[in-house]
């Protein structure tokens, strides 16, 4: 079975567990197509962790806007893959793991989880992607409890 894990966040990314091989990537419309495309075609079969979030006090509405579009757009693929998926609050998945509403908590775990994974963005980056981190930790849930 593929494990997928969807932060669908501005800084979001999506991670793929398969047996031992792991695979992510931040935001990137062609490339979480052609990953869920994959994923689907796989004999394995898949099951999707989505991050269900909504709108936060402070939050423009042009970044709402955003938000939501990409929100859509990712439960597009996963319904034109035919991919399993389950809208899990944060409050639930992060349960699981013990972490709190910090973003370094989310990225302690994970490295903790997956120390050989890299939570850098691009090679350039400095800082781990806390929204890396929480597309792995989705996926490990999906894993343990989906």
């Amino acid at each position: 079975m593929i494990y997928i894990g969807i932060d669908p966040g501005k800084k979001g990314a999506i991670a793929l567990l398969s047996g031992g091989t792991i695979h992510v990537s931040t935001f990137d419309g062609k490339r979480y197509a052609a990953m869920l495309k994959s994923a689907a075609e796989s004999a394995e079969g898949a099951m999707c962790c989505l991050e269900h979030v909504g709108a936060r006090p402070g939050q423009g509405v042009t970044s709402m806007f955003s938000f939501g579009e990409n929100f859509g757009f990712i439960q597009g693929l996963l319904t034109a893959y035919s991919i399993p998926f389950e809208l899990v609050r944060p409050q639930k998945w992060k349960k699981e793991f013990s972490i709190t509403a910090d973003k370094n908590s989310s990225v302690d775990v994970c490295n903790r989880l997956f120390p050989d994974v890299s939570l850098l963005a691009t090679p350039k980056c400095k800082k781990p992607s806390d929204g890396i981190a929480e597309a792995l930790l989705m996926a490990e849930y999906a894993k343990r409890r989906l």
